[in-house]
């Protein structure tokens, strides 16, 4: 097969354009194209909206038509996609244990089953059904079970967000990743868009269809399973302790993959209690900023807007406010809701969703402010988890005691006016909002830079700054404000071998994709191992 790059198409082509596009490009008939492949698709919005795509086509004599190509064509052999192979011979004294059933645990799992070590994964939330009905019972009433939430379950935060599988990382396991979700349920398209995402409908049907494997290998995945603390020998892990049904359990393993997530806030707590070596880690603060999705289509794709090749827009801004501070969009959700994603009692949090379809009628994303260790306010190594905590619960109080969300109008905002009706963008936070600015929870440095900051993103994305456009408080969940420090050829804690931080909880990933990747990478340390 050849693969041919920057290949430009429009909106409307179909089959037999391609084919005649492909023709084009590689100076042969089009009837010598045997078979064809999208590789690659994207927009180039910026003028007379169209596509560029690279595709792997068969064509009848490639060898010829390579040679006979210049060297600067867009042309070469494509490299076909190869899973990457286990030996499922090898085994262990003990089962591993994996801790945590988001992407990085559910990829760590799945690559340990895969080569036959049979691992037990716990997971303090439920599976993925029960868990839809925990979430859905705290968004219509405002009971929350703080074991099993948006942040805690089978598929971690991930399941309750876009599903975004971009990432900026370059590491060739993402492929793998892409692949292995699609072979259990996710859109085939992951497999090419320039931003693939599957929603959270979708990922409620992989992720399960995933665990079933790992059992069908001969792994042990545990609900309700809350992990509790470490034990260990002469400086290395012997036993992972859990409480599931009101029990305490202990099992026996020389290897466990931590992979709890960022909100895993006990879990950090005891690690610390332990002396298990962290640091404190930059993350991010700010708001949720919702507009109506036809008018982001009309920012980003002007006169294509609507066209029903392109479907929901996204955008993406970062600046620098003149202080230093970075103000960015983080988890874009095209047709999305913003959603109450709390996991602890008397505390507002907010993240956004949307469905395959992203049909919603806003768009919403999270505009958030980069913070450093000199803006916690102490030396403790939990100390940015507590800026959180400080936060969420000042949110509570500003809505009343009641999981109502802090909102106003980003034109009240910019001015420092108070918000007394909306426009014609309506919130769709589900527990309710109350008029408040975000200095009612944030601190005011943050405020500052956003006001400083969203200004500026008009230069990117003009008409952004509509005065209508609602910002609700706080989202402060966008990272883990601590990093478990682990050996970097190992992967192991600098504190206990054969415990392996993993994932965004620990600090090492930043998204769906890179979580999964370094729960693979976690994985094959542990098969290199084994015997």
């Amino acid at each position: 097969m050849l693969r041919i790059s920057e290949l430009t198409l429009p909106l409307s082509y179909d089959e037999h354009a391609l084919r005649r596009r492909i023709a084009e490009v590689l100076h042969c008939k089009a009837s010598d194209i045997l078979e064809m492949q999208m590789v690659r698709r994207a927009v180039d919005a910026r003028r007379n909206a169209h596509f560029i795509a690279t595709v792997d086509a068969a064509v009848r004599g490639e060898e010829a038509i390579l040679a006979a190509l210049p060297q600067e064509a867009h042309v070469k052999p494509a490299e076909a996609y190869q899973p990457p192979q286990y030996p499922a011979e090898r085994k262990l004294p003990h089962r591993p244990v994996v801790i945590g059933c988001g992407p990085a645990g559910l990829f760590a799992a799945y690559t340990l089953a895969q080569a036959g070590l049979r691992p037990v994964l716990l997971e303090r939330g439920k599976s993925v059904t029960e868990r839809q009905q925990a979430v859905m019972r705290y968004q219509t009433t405002g009971v929350l079970d703080p074991e099993c939430n948006v942040q805690f379950g089978e598929g971690g935060a991930g399941t309750f967000s876009d599903g975004k599988l971009n990432t900026g990382t370059k590491d060739p396991r993402i492929r793998h990743v892409l692949h292995t979700l699609a072979e259990f349920g996710a859109p085939e398209e992951i497999l090419w868009q320039a931003k693939p995402h599957i929603g959270t409908d979708r990922l409620a049907v992989c992720i399960p269809a995933m665990r079933q494997h790992i059992r069908q290998l001969g792994g042990k995945v545990l609900f309700s399973a809350k992990c509790t603390g470490l034990s260990a020998e002469n400086g290395a892990v012997t036993s992972v302790e859990y409480e599931q049904d009101g029990a305490a359990h202990s099992l026996r393993t020389d290897h466990v993959i931590l992979a709890v997530g960022h909100s895993a806030r006990d879990v950090f707590t005891w690690l610390r209690d332990m002396g298990i070596p962290m640091e404190q880690k930059a993350f991010s603060l700010g708001v949720r900023i919702e507009h109506r999705q036809r008018d982001i289509d009309r920012f980003c794709y002007k006169a294509a807007a609507g066209h029903p090749s392109l479907g929901a827009a996204s955008y993406k801004l970062a600046v620098h406010t003149d202080d230093g501070r970075g103000v960015y969009s983080f988890c874009m959700c095209p047709g999305g809701t913003v959603q109450a994603a709390a996991s602890e009692p008397d505390t507002v949090v907010t993240n956004g969703m949307s469905v395959y379809a992203r049909d919603g009628r806003n768009a919403n994303s999270a505009l958030l402010v980069g913070i450093t260790p000199q803006d916690f306010g102490s030396e403790d190594v939990l100390a940015g988890m507590e800026l959180q905590r400080k936060i969420e619960h000042a949110a509570y109080e500003a809505g009343g005691g009641t999981g109502k969300a802090p909102v106003t109008l980003l034109g009240d905002f910019l001015k420092g006016r108070e918000s007394r009706s909306f426009g014609e963008v309506e919130p769709t936070y589900p527990l309710g909002t109350v008029f408040a600015p975000p200095e009612c929870c944030l601190p005011e440095f943050v405020c500052k830079a956003l006001r400083a900051g969203i200004p500026m993103t008009e230069r990117q994305l003009r008409g952004f700054c509509v005065y209508d456009a609602v910002l609700t408080a706080p989202e402060t969940r966008s990272s883990s404000p601590v990093r478990i420090l682990r050996d970097r050829d190992t992967l192991e804690s600098a504190g206990m071998r054969g415990l392996y931080p993993c994932g965004e909880g620990a600090g090492y990933a930043g998204g769906i994709v890179s979580a999964a990747v370094d729960g693979i990478r976690c994985a094959e340390k542990i098969l290199a191992a084994a015997k």
